[in-house]
């Protein structure tokens, strides 16, 4: 069975990407816990965090600091939420980290995710560019 996620990276998959670079790859979540969810994933297929090379550790996990600040700066979140599983529970089997937008009171308990739809292709368009638009500010800074 093929990989979704290989298929996004490959773009025979659609999905709402947010950020690329040479390793990895983020978008968002189809089905977010809140708006602005979105899962980053390196380019390569590696089905957990145990297979990442380590040559590849820091360059990934800076992508997922850069994509948790974009989130909360794009979203106006108080923090963020920022997870993955490593086989049990990880619903497509190619290494992802969740990075979910948070506030105060807003719901979220531990590990029960209620998951939402986008209310309309507007709503998702209008949360990836915001992204996008975070990711390219926090880039020319630096």
């Amino acid at each position: 069975m093929p990989c979704l996620f290989c298929g996004i990276v490959n773009g025979e998959v659609s999905a709402s990407i947010v950020f690329q670079d040479d390793i990895s790859l983020a978008f968002l979540d189809h089905r977010p816990l809140f708006p602005g969810h979105c899962l980053l994933i390196p380019k390569n297929h590696f089905e957990t965090l145990n297979d990442l090379p380590t040559e590849l550790v820091g360059p990934f996990f800076k992508n997922v600091q850069l994509l948790a600040r974009a989130v909360e700066l794009a979203l106006e979140a108080e923090g963020s939420f920022v997870a993955m599983n490593n086989r049990i529970s990880q619903s497509v089997p190619h290494l992802h980290v969740h990075v979910v937008p948070r506030r105060k009171k807003d719901g979220l308990k531990g590990f029960f995710w209620p998951r939402n739809k986008y209310e309309n292709e507007e709503e998702l368009l209008n949360v990836q560019k915001s992204i996008q638009a975070a990711i390219a500010a926090m880039q020319k800074r630096q």
